[in-house]
C-alpha cells in the first residue's frame, strides 16, 4: 500500500468514535519484519516505508493477536477514543486486497511453466563449472501454478529469496532433486502466499516440504506462511524448518507439525 492509499484509508474512518482497546505500534522499535501483518486476520496492518502501520482503526478489533508475533515488542494495546471496529467494512477491505492481488498478476512469457530436467537428471558436462540443479521454471511463489506437473509427488522447497545468495552450495546441498518456490515474507503479500501454498498442498500429494530462511527476524515470517498454508489447506502435514546463518551455514533444523 502506498502512502496515499494509507492516508485514504484513514480518511475513510467511521465518524462514530468509542472508548475501546486498539493496537498501538511503536515505530522506533519496529524493524519492519512484517510478522504482525501476517498475524492480523483483519488486514489492519501494512508495512509502509519499512515500518508497520495501522492503516485503519475501523479494521482493528483490538484483540492484539499481532502482539505475540512481534520480535521487537513494538506492539501494545491501549485504551483510547478510536473509530469503532467495523466488521462489514473489514470484510470488504479483505476482499479488495485479494482482488487487487489477483488483478496484479499478468501473463508473460517468463511465467510459462517449463520442466528443465527430470528428477535425478544431471546437466550436460561442461555446461557450467557449478551445474544448476533447477528442475523447473518459474520459481517465484506468486507466479507458479499450484497444479504444475513438477509439484506432483515432489519434495518441495519453500525458500526465502535471499538464501541462495548466502549459501554458495545451495544447489548441491538443498536444490538437487527438489522442486522449489521462492518469496520474501517481508516485501511480498503474505496472505496471497498462504493461499497459494494451501492450494499447492491441496492439489498435490507432496513427499515433503522444507522451509529455508535466513536467521534475520523478517525472514522467519516464511515459517509462519508455511504454518498458515498447511492450516488453510486442511492437510495434515509436517515440514522441516531450516535456518541459515548470514555466513551461509545451517544454524538450526527442526520439524514443525
Amino acid at each position: 500500500m502506498t502512502n496515499a492509499g494509507w492516508q485514504q484509508g484513514l480518511i475513510r474512518e467511521s465518524c462514530t468514535m468509542a472508548l475501546r482497546n486498539i493496537v498501538k505500534i511503536d515505530e522506533d522499535k519496529c524493524n519492519g519484519c512484517g510478522l504482525c501483518v501476517t498475524a492480523c486476520a483483519e488486514g489492519a496492518i501494512q508495512i509502509i516505508d519499512g515500518k508497520a502501520k495501522l492503516i485503519s482503526e475501523s479494521y482493528c478489533d483490538g484483540l492484539g493477536a499481532c502482539i505475540g508475533e512481534c520480535p521487537e515488542n513494538a506492539i501494545t494495546v491501549e485504551k483510547r477514543e478510536a473509530a469503532k471496529f467495523d466488521e462489514e467494512a473489514t470484510k470488504v477491505h479483505l476482499a479488495e486486497q485479494k482482488s487487487a492481488q489477483m488483478q496484479s498478476n499478468f501473463v508473460c512469457p517468463g511465467m510459462m511453466a517449463k520442466e528443465l530436467k527430470e528428477k535425478g537428471e544431471t546437466s550436460a558436462v561442461g555446461a557450467s563449472e557449478a551445474p544448476s540443479e533447477l528442475r523447473h521454471w518459474p520459481v517465484q511463489l506468486k507466479l507458479v501454478s499450484p497444479t504444475a506437473p513438477y509439484f506432483a509427488n515432489a519434495d518441495l522447497l519453500l525458500v526465502a529469496d535471499c538464501v541462495p545468495f548466502a549459501m554458495g552450495d545451495f544447489h548441491s546441498k538443498f536444490l538437487k532433486d527438489h522442486s522449489i518456490v521462492v518469496g520474501c515474507p517481508k516485501l511480498d503479500n503474505v496472505e496471497f502466499y498462504i493461499e497459494k501454498l494451501a492450494a499447492m498442498l491441496q492439489a498435490n500429494k507432496l513427499n515433503s516440504l522444507t522451509v529455508i530462511h535466513i536467521e534475520v527476524p523478517c525472514c522467519f515470517g516464511l515459517t509462519r506462511i508455511a504454518q498458515e498454508g498447511v492450516a488453510h489447506s486442511g492437510v495434515d502435514f509436517a515440514f522441516e524448518d531450516v535456518t541459515i546463518g548470514l555466513d551461509g551455514n545451517v544454524v538450526k533444523r527442526k520439524t514443525i507439525s
